[in-house]
């Protein structure tokens, strides 16, 4: 199939949309590789607009990864916004890549990288604008691969009607060993076509086919079965670990954006997975075991990506990026190295029980004040152990006094409604909590020029966690309790105007807990809202709740299941989930076991620390926690 540049069929269109920028490509260390020269192609997606796509350290590190190989080439591409989308239909110009703007269907593999469920309308854009048959069973020799990895790819299900193929965790070495056998399939003349090339990358073990798997149901709705539907095919899909993050120190070179970004910033993954233990968190369930980067990679790391970008702040990833077992050394040896620069530190997401007054100074070393969020999740005590979420008041006042204390003003607190067990007394915990820190605030600084904003999202159960049976709250409960808590914080008139109140309704929660926990049938849905208009889900001014519910109604009509049955219905413990297939290597009694120690608020130790508590994980996936300390240190930058 032909690949030249679609640009000159692209460039009359930009003056015509906002922000054309986004579309133009040309980014510092992009590559364009010679087409001719590659055997195997992949385009890259994160299917979400430039802003917010660029960023994405996943795209970003396979994108590198790829483009290093002989023979391999590898380009991005985003969701257009409706107003490109629709002059592209108007004018016949597809779904393109920003790297040298050809066409999305020439490639070999369509990498898609979800984050979020509400990114599956932008896929079937991307699709139907590239020419690709939205289902899979359609498409033939000339059509690329179509391939979900991500955390929402931990149940495809929702989407399996459009995926050929989808991988569960790490990417950087299934992505080569994938082009690998394509390579081959390739050099041996792409023998048996679409199905033999499937076939292969099926029966490692290590790529979900769906289209070789058949799904069987109950009468009254339930999964009765899932089995393969051909010889070869594994019954059983392993998520992939990378182990030694240091061999994989990507990225080397970060895209630097031309337009505005969600994050402008060159960030480094100090390590990867988590074991505290909180239930309602799906990336520390299935990221584990925690694998930490050593010091000096890192401070390598940070030593290239400022050279090779420009960027002036560094970002240290992970999800709890203050557990690092050299945390304390990792922040002073680099604002040391970079103290009287404009290069300034932010740990993006810091556990309230983890920071202290040394972390503080380190961070600010510099002057900067970037924000400080902490998620104590839950309003109550009570709430707190059903979560796992290991942290009293106590613990924040003390962290919060410790900020004020060194010239921040202005903390931002996280937490969810509608969690399991949750009660109205728990949402309204939640004001005594804000008030408490602002009045702390005030103490430790003897002013009142400081402010608490309270956050707070719509609590989704999600696959492979203890709360992955659980029965959503109903979204009226979880607006009434909101609106509650608003009057609450609004009534006071000591604290309620130094704190801001932030929230989203429970109506996208809803969407999104039908997304995460749905089966196939849930693709009819998908494919209904989207040939309604659907588009950029994850974006307020674009979602409707209304299209999701009418949509699901008329695609469910046949079936005896509804949205109801999928979110605030709850599962018992002998059901066969849609994912129960696909081994994320969590030991499914151990869920249920911690799913019912958290309905008697029992709580669970960090095994970074603590005797293993036979999650599973270890033996299941051959690996092994790897944290330091290391003993070493950051040694001065050398001028030259």
């Amino acid at each position: 199939m032909s690949a030249e540049s679609l640009f000159p069929r692209l460039e009359p269109l930009l003056p015509r949309v906002q922000k054309p920028i986004q579309y133009v490509g040309g980014e510092l260390n992009s590559t364009v590789k010679d087409w001719d020269e590659a055997t195997v192609r992949w385009a890259l997606m994160y299917p979400d607009a430039y802003e917010v796509g660029l960023p994405n350290q996943g795209v970003q590190i396979l994108y590198e990864i790829l483009n290093e190989l002989p023979e391999t080439l590898a380009e991005r591409t985003y969701a257009v916004w409706p107003d490109l989308e629709a002059l592209m239909r108007s004018e016949g110009v597809p779904q393109f890549t920003v790297d040298a703007h050809r066409p999305v269907r020439a490639f070999d593999v369509l990498g898609v990288s979800f984050a979020t469920e509400l990114g599956y309308t932008n896929l079937l854009t991307a699709l139907d604008l590239a020419g690709i048959p939205l289902p899979a069973a359609e498409r033939t020799e000339d059509d690329p691969i179509v391939l979900a990895g991500g955390h929402a790819a931990f149940n495809p299900e929702p989407i399996a009607e459009f995926l050929d193929a989808a991988v569960l965790g790490d990417g950087e070495q299934i992505a080569i060993a994938i082009t690998e056998v394509i390579r081959e399939w390739k050099d041996e003349g792409s023998p048996g076509g679409r199905d033999e090339l499937l076939m292969r990358l099926a029966e490692s073990g290590g790529v979900y086919v769906p289209k070789f798997y058949d799904v069987e149901y109950h009468p009254d709705g339930r999964i009765r079965r899932v089995v393969p539907n051909r010889a070869g095919v594994p019954s059983r899909v392993f998520k992939h670990t990378v182990m030694d993050l240091d061999e994989w120190p990507y990225p080397k070179k970060p895209l630097v954006p031309l337009a505005e970004t969600v994050h402008e910033r060159f960030s480094v993954e100090i390590f990867r997975g988590c074991t505290r233990g909180c239930r309602f968190c799906q990336a520390g369930m299935i990221t584990r075991p925690v694998r930490e980067r050593s010091i000096t990679t890192i401070g390598d790391m940070v030593e290239a990506g400022i050279r090779e970008s420009g960027f002036n702040e560094v970002g240290l990833l992970s999800l709890s990026s203050a557990d690092h077992s050299e945390i304390g050394d990792v922040t002073r040896g680099l604002a040391d190295r970079y103290e009287g620069s404009q290069v300034g530190l932010s740990l993006p997401s810091t556990r309230v029980d983890a920071f202290n007054i040394d972390l503080a100074n380190e961070l600010s070393r510099n002057g900067r004040r970037s924000g400080l969020t902490f998620a104590p999740e839950g309003g109550s005590e009570r709430m707190r152990k059903v979560i796992n979420k290991m942290v009293t008041e106590e613990d924040l006042i003390r962290t919060v006094t410790t900020a004020y204390g060194q010239g921040w003003r202005q903390v931002k607190l996280y937490f969810m409604c509608g969690l399991p067990t949750e009660e109205d007394v728990d949402v309204l915990g939640i004001a005594d909590l804000a008030m408490k820190v602002v009045k702390a605030g005030r103490e430790a600084t003897g002013s009142r020029d400081v402010r608490c904003t309270v956050s707070i999202g719509g609590f989704v159960p999600k696959p492979h966690t203890p709360f992955q049976w659980a029965a959503q709250c109903d979204h009226e409960t979880v607006d009434r309790r909101l609106r509650e808590l608003r009057d609450a914080l609004r009534g006071d008139k000591e604290y309620g105007r130094a704190i801001g109140y932030r929230y989203h309704d429970g109506k996208p929660s809803i969407v999104e807990g039908l997304l995460s926990r749905g089966d196939r049938r849930v693709s009819k849905v998908v494919r209904a809202v989207w040939e309604d208009g659907g588009r950029f889900d994850g974006w307020s001014e674009h979602f409707s709740y209304e299209r999701w519910m009418a949509a699901a109604e008329r695609a469910l009509a046949g079936e005896p299941v509804d949205v109801d049955w999928y979110t605030t219905r709850e599962r018992d413990e002998h059901e066969v989930l849609p994912w129960d297939h696909l081994d994320a290597g969590l030991d499914r009694e151990w869920l249920w076991q911690d799913w019912q120690d958290a309905l008697n608020s029992g709580e669970v130790e960090d095994c970074r620390w603590t005797p293993c508590y036979d999650c599973g994980v270890c033996p299941t996936m051959g690996t092994e926690i790897q944290i330091g300390p290391t003993g070493k240190k950051l040694l001065p930058l050398t001028v030259i």
